[in-house]
C-alpha cells in the first residue's frame, strides 16, 4: 500500500473535533480551537499546508476522519504522486 500524508485546511476547519477522536496521534487542538496535525514526537505543525506522514496502523482511521469532517477541510493525499485518496478533492 503506498504512503499517506494529510493536512488540515485550517479556513475551512469547524472546531468540531471528529477527526481528534478518530485519530489523536495526528490531529490535535491548538489554542485557538482549531485542528493541525502532529508528528509523531507530538509536535503541532502550525503552519498552513502542514503535512505529515500518515502512520500505517492509522490510515483507516485519519481517511474516516476526512470523509466525516463537517468542515471538508483534511486533505489525504498519496505520498508518491500527491492524488487525494480522500478529502475534499477525492474522486
Amino acid at each position: 500500500m503506498s504512503a499517506l500524508e494529510v493536512w488540515v485546511d485550517q479556513d475551512l476547519c469547524t472546531g468540531d473535533g471528529l477527526c481528534v477522536q478518530y485519530a489523536p496521534e495526528v490531529f490535535e487542538f491548538d489554542v485557538d480551537g482549531l485542528a493541525y496535525v502532529k508528528q509523531p514526537d507530538g509536535e503541532l505543525l502550525l503552519a498552513p499546508g502542514s503535512r505529515v506522514d500518515v502512520p500505517e496502523h492509522l490510515r483507516l482511521e485519519v481517511i474516516d476522519a476526512a470523509k466525516e469532517c463537517p468542515g471538508d477541510c483534511i486533505h489525504v493525499h498519496r505520498a508518491a504522486d500527491d492524488v487525494p485518496v480522500a478529502g475534499p478533492n477525492a474522486s
